[in-house]
């Protein structure tokens, strides 16, 4: 029974296999589509796709600058075991390094790109998922191809940020980005500056302060003149919190970021402007897998 590329892509969208595994197992199996699942399983081939549904939440945060590209990525494994596992590790950075190289548009972009040693992106994965036994995924990425960028990796990859800046490449403005990254790693700004928050945001926030302020005994006889500049007092104390550039620089609180980066900048002789920044924290958002030791303990036993 022949068969079509259609055929090869239905099977590899079936199983997670490579596209090479998938039209070898057709060919064993003559074209039938069921025959090639069989054969891929007993070939433990088709394991990655029955690990594929489970919950991967843990896995590394990693950031570099490959080729004078910033690039960075979270690739997601059910246990943080395998964050210190040399062959995960290595299929991270070789994902990164894909994704300095190819430029993808997305995630399935990513997944079609060229590995680098015959491989897609996905065949790799799907091959370190049978090596290693967990569910492996790659979750997000960004990049900066210009300027300079500089990566910070925070506890084996639980955090990585990459701050990016136009600016000369001087041993003082590179101590500037590792400094913004590690904060950045440490307070998660909301904003990098007082200038993105939105006007929604910000009308959100008087709303509720105004709120609280009507409900403070404290406030019952002030006019509201009084009250909205208590509300803007607040506000402009809470914009040091979440905005990044009006935050205190950690190493020395009596100066904002925004400052600090003005005194590196007349330091070095030369503008220095922060682009942005790309904070990944890892498992981030996911929902992660709660064990029921009971249940699992009554599955044992029956």
């Amino acid at each position: 029974m022949a068969f079509t590329a259609a055929d090869v892509k239905n099977l590899r969208e079936m199983t997670g296999v490579g596209m090479m595994d998938c039209k070898k197992a057709l060919v064993e199996a003559d074209g039938d589509i069921d025959k090639a699942v069989e054969w891929l399983r007993e070939k433990g081939l088709a394991a990655a796709q029955k690990k594929a549904g489970r919950i991967a939440a843990e896995g590394v945060a990693y950031a570099a600058v490959i080729d004078g590209v910033g690039v960075i990525v979270e690739v997601n494994a059910e246990s943080d075991f395998v964050a210190k596992n040399e062959i995960f590790n290595e299929y991270v950075k070789g994902v990164a390094a894909v994704v300095a190289k190819e430029n993808p548009a997305d995630l399935d972009a990513l997944y079609a790109a060229p590995f680098g040693n015959g491989h897609t992106v996905l065949e790799e994965q799907n091959d370190k998922v049978l090596v290693i036994g967990e569910n492996i995924k790659v979750r997000r990425f960004a990049r900066y191809e210009s300027g300079l960028s500089v990566p910070y990796v925070h506890m084996g990859g639980r955090i990585a940020v990459l701050v990016n800046m136009e600016a000369p490449e001087a041993p003082a403005v590179v101590e500037l980005g590792k400094d913004v990254a590690m904060q950045i790693a440490a307070l998660n700004p909301t904003f990098k500056d007082k200038s993105d928050v939105d006007a929604e945001f910000i009308a959100k926030e008087k709303e509720i302060r105004l709120a609280q302020a009507k409900e403070d005994p404290k406030n019952a006889k002030k006019p509201d003149a009084i009250i909205e500049k208590i509300i803007e007092g607040g506000l402009a104390k809470y914009f040091k919190e979440i905005c990044l550039m009006q935050q205190p620089f950690v190493k020395d609180d009596k100066v904002s970021v925004e400052q600090h980066i003005a005194a590196v900048a007349k330091e070095v002789g030369a503008d220095v402007k922060l682009v942005g920044y790309t904070r990944f924290e890892k498992g981030e958002g996911i929902e992660k897998r709660q064990d029921d030791l009971a249940e699992e303990v009554a599955k044992l036993v029956k």
